[in-house]
């Protein structure tokens, strides 16, 4: 028979925050859905305590909503404030990875590639339960990279309030995710802060508006869509510096053509 957690006793608690966390982040706990203790002890074969310390833990990441009227419930982020907070993340995380590729600490680098190479394998080998756990691990080795402990502290607060938003379950879309890690990981292996940046925020801003159009919400896409950064191709770092410099180049161009 399967091992139910109240039968292992190192850590009880972390078990059990770690599990609701897994389950609402793989949307085996859905977005409104209500957190009854009770049951979720049954289920999980604990007391109600570490259940009841886990939501508490769970709403101080934001993935947990607590009322008096309904009690606990899976957060369930509006689309406006799922907005908000894709912008501000996605400016940070460029600003983060324009540091890292900067400082380029050797010893988290080599971490964040012993990540990279988890995550790659388990896209390759179809274990995308896996992916979950890497990429938040991943998020929070690139948050050390840019060794700067204020910016660090608010992408942690930012990666608890969006980690639902940053759990795609689509097969392709976790596939990309991962792509598009190799690539800022490449551009800060180059200390190329510019690209490194580029690549780091529209990795959030793609992710951020595969999830606003799960949420088919409509005409309000279109706006956080127009401002989106072109996709970066999936090419070697050098080509890929060189494609942005013929770019540059032919909107040079056209800039001096539409002048004429």
């Amino acid at each position: 028979m399967k091992r139910r957690l109240g039968e292992d006793t190192p850590s009880l608690h972390g078990k059990v925050v770690d599990e609701l966390r897994q389950r609402i982040l793989t949307r085996r706990l859905l977005p409104g859905e209500r957190l009854v203790e009770g049951r979720l002890a049954e289920e999980l074969g604990v007391s109600r305590n570490p259940v009841r310390e886990a939501i508490r833990v769970l709403a101080s990441e934001g993935l947990v909503e607590v009322s008096a009227r309904r009690g606990a419930s899976v957060a369930d982020m509006s689309m406006h404030e799922a907005r908000e907070t894709i912008e501000v993340r996605a400016l940070l995380e460029g600003q983060n990875a324009r540091l890292a590729a900067r400082r380029h600490d050797k010893e988290v680098i080599k971490r964040i590639e012993a990540v990279l190479d988890k995550g790659s394998q388990a896209v390759s080998q179809g274990r995308f339960d896996l992916l979950s756990d890497l990429n938040q691990q991943f998020h929070r080795e690139l948050a050390l990279a840019g060794q700067n402990t204020v910016l660090g502290d608010l992408l942690k607060r930012l990666r608890e309030r969006t980690a639902i938003l940053f759990s795609p379950t689509d097969p392709s879309q976790q596939r990309r995710a991962w792509e598009e890690h190799a690539g800022i990981l490449r551009a800060i292996i180059d200390g190329d802060e510019r690209l490194a940046a580029t690549l780091a925020a529209e990795h959030v801003i793609r992710a951020g508006s595969d999830y606003l159009l799960a949420l088919d919400i409509g005409d309000d896409l279109p706006e956080l869509d127009a401002g989106r950064p072109r996709a970066p191709q999936r090419e070697p770092l050098k080509s890929a510096k060189a494609s942005a410099g013929r770019s540059r180049n032919a909107a040079g161009s056209s800039g001096r053509a539409r002048a004429r």
